[in-house]
């Protein structure tokens, strides 16, 4: 059994950051509100090392002819007269240097630039996107994992679900609206995957992530838990962890990838 002073240092590693206007090749609904998106192209040097990496996508107008900025030190600069497109952040689902693909996932929740654009995306179709600027490389040397979160944590965890090696235990607690919607991975690794479900009621409304960590008997060993979703539930889960089941907090990441109520949050 290992023991936090054995246990492998968490390691960032930083990217060269580069904007890619990218060319979409396939279009699928990996369930009926999530819909995967492939893109090729300029792909070349692209890097993605975690599964809690992300890219920034950014959404024009409809129509428009996209305009691959400069990245100055105010982050992408777009040249004058052409206004800067709504950005938000997504998980690489996975990339494929061989096949020169990326996928990405996306919640179609039925507003906002990201959905609205997946809803409508097409083959031909192009996307730009920058980063990632940098990659968190948690270890497959831990006694155990665990993984909670909303939808919108899905791409994340499911990465991480898929690459963990043989031997690794993971625990994870997924929240989608209703059966139709959950997934299914294929992992070497040694995994018990509970799914919660809203049936309906509005995403950020519920306690069922909190309520099904809490009913959990975590292994005995040292465990990393990665927590993402809408804000609050992150917290909250977070929060037992630490002051109930008395994990350590260097092993211990809560992302909050959305607010309740609030419109492009970070």
């Amino acid at each position: 059994m290992s023991t936090l002073a054995d246990s492998p240092a968490i390691e960032r590693v930083r990217h060269d950051t580069r904007m890619r206007l990218l060319d979409v090749v396939r279009v699928a609904d990996v369930t009926p509100l999530m819909r995967r998106i492939t893109l090729s192209g300029d792909v070349e040097g692209f890097v993605t090392l975690g599964h809690a990496d992300h890219v920034k996508c950014f959404f024009g107008e409809p129509g428009a002819v996209p305009v691959i900025p400069v990245l100055g030190p105010n982050g992408a600069e777009f040249p004058q007269g052409h206004p800067r497109p709504q950005m938000r952040d997504y998980t690489p689902r996975a990339f494929d240097a061989a096949a020169n693909t990326l996928e990405i996932d996306f919640v179609l929740h039925g507003d906002g630039p990201a959905s609205s654009w997946a809803a409508q995306a097409a083959i031909g179709q192009t996307l730009l996107i920058g980063g990632p600027r940098g990659s968190l490389i948690v270890p497959s040397t831990f006694d155990w994992y665990l993984l909670a979160g909303d939808e919108t944590a899905l791409p994340a965890l499911g990465r991480r679900i898929e690459e963990l090696p043989a031997g690794a235990r993971i625990l994870a607690v997924i929240e989608v609206d209703n059966l139709a919607e959950e997934q299914r991975f294929t992992t070497r690794a040694d995994l018990s995957l509970t799914y919660v479900h809203r049936n309906g009621r509005p995403a950020g409304t519920t306690t069922l992530i909190l309520d099904a960590v809490q009913s959990l008997a975590l292994p005995p060993g040292t465990g990393y838990a990665f927590i993402a979703g809408e804000a609050t539930m992150s917290k909250a889960v977070r929060q037992h962890l630490l002051d109930q089941r008395g994990l350590n907090p260097d092993w211990l990441r809560a992302l909050g990838y959305w607010v309740l109520g609030e419109a492009d949050s970070h």
